[in-house]
């Protein structure tokens, strides 16, 4: 899982464009947008999936969801409204087995998502 290319943005391996890093997660811009603001928020840490997540992984991934409210705020559709994702394995529609939410806004968004 540590050379999945999130594994490698991460590490400063693959460029991307980076909106925020720190000593524990990395957000960047999606390559495929589906919106205006789609910003991916990864850990440095890999964990696969959310089925992977421990008790001790719930610090860091709530600063993940802060950091996804603060980062729609400074791209400007806080107010009109966003939608933050995690998917889940082949049948959630996960591609990189790398945990990533999605921060997705900029243009008014349908349900069901798909």
């Amino acid at each position: 899982m540590s050379n999945t290319i999130f594994a490698k943005i991460a590490a400063g391996e693959i460029p991307a464009d980076i909106v925020y890093e720190d000593e524990e997660i990395v957000a960047f811009r999606d390559v495929n947008p589906q919106a205006p603001v789609h910003i991916l928020i990864i850990p440095r840490l890999p964990i696969a999936t959310l089925n992977d997540l421990t008790a001790e992984h719930a610090p860091l991934v709530g600063r993940m969801l802060h950091l996804a409210a603060e980062l729609a705020k400074q791209e400007g559709i806080a107010e009109a409204g966003y939608r933050t994702v995690f998917n889940c394995n082949a049948a959630g529609g996960q591609t990189v087995y790398h945990l990533h939410l999605h921060l997705i806004g900029g243009r008014p968004l349908q349900w069901p998502p798909g």
